[in-house]
């Protein structure tokens, strides 16, 4: 499998998002961002069979439609997100997968993993040299999970699913190969309840609105990401008013036993 980082907009520190190669004469491409030459280059002695992203994110997917349009590939989109998919690609898939779909290129399969969380339609892909997990986890740093479309519950669950899968090794949508998928699992879990604690405290303690709840819950000053840190606690009320844990419509926050 190869990686491949191309420059793309995209608010992840690297600035490149990564897109894999699998196969060595009918491949597939997983998360073609954009198109660039190095992609091109890896393709060049291979027929490409499948085109497959891990989510819809602009910087995911936007060579999906170069990349369909001048190879005879496979369109491959989430089962049910079909509309969702043609929205951010322009492209009409021409099959869909969901949990356990098993995609053939010619050095092995690819298996359909479900973790949902970062976005809706997220799903991950089990090869023969670990797992393509797209913006699941990353070698350092964490992941945004934002309201509305980022669900916290779901991607807690992504994350121990994972876990519990053990893979090898992580391909991330950003960075570098992870070798210990198991122990970034853990840390990114780690650090989603350490941020649940503090979203939970604050809320105990009075502050009400988002922007209080956010500022009371970060360390540090988040100006300079002020969107991404209110999604990110807007996804962790959610989580805790679906658990009972706090009361909050969207607009205010109260102790679940207020």
């Amino acid at each position: 499998m190869e990686r491949i980082s191309v420059p793309v907009a995209t608010r992840a520190p690297s600035g490149q998002t990564n897109a894999y190669v699998l196969g060595r004469d009918r491949a597939a491409v997983i998360d073609p961002c954009a198109r660039h030459e190095r992609v091109d280059d890896a393709l060049a002695s291979r027929s490409l069979a499948h085109v497959l992203v891990t989510h819809h994110h602009p910087d995911h997917v936007g060579g999906v439609a170069d990349y369909a349009a001048e190879h005879d590939a496979t369109v491959w989109a989430r089962r049910g997100r079909e509309a969702a998919f043609e929205a951010a690609t322009g492209v009409t898939p021409n099959r869909t997968f969901s949990e356990g779909t098993e995609i053939p290129v010619d050095d092995g399969q690819l298996r359909v993993v479900e973790t949902p969380g970062h976005a809706p339609e997220h799903v991950a892909f089990a090869t023969d040299d670990g797992l393509v997990c797209g913006d699941l986890a990353a070698a350092t740093g964490s992941v945004a999970v934002g309201a509305p479309e980022g669900e916290m519950r779901a991607y807690c669950c992504s994350l121990r699913r994972v876990i519990a899968r053990a893979p090898g090794r992580l391909f991330p949508g950003h960075g570098p190969v992870v070798d210990d998928a198991g122990e970034t699992c853990r840390r990114l879990l780690a650090h989603r309840l350490d941020r649940e604690r503090r979203v939970e405290a604050a809320v105990v303690e009075g502050h009400e609105t988002l922007p209080a709840i956010t500022d009371a819950a970060y360390d540090k000053g988040v100006e300079n990401v002020r969107d991404l840190a209110e999604a990110t606690v807007a996804a962790h009320l959610e989580k805790l008013a679906v658990e009972g844990r706090v009361a909050w419509d969207g607009e205010r926050a109260r102790p679940a036993s207020a």
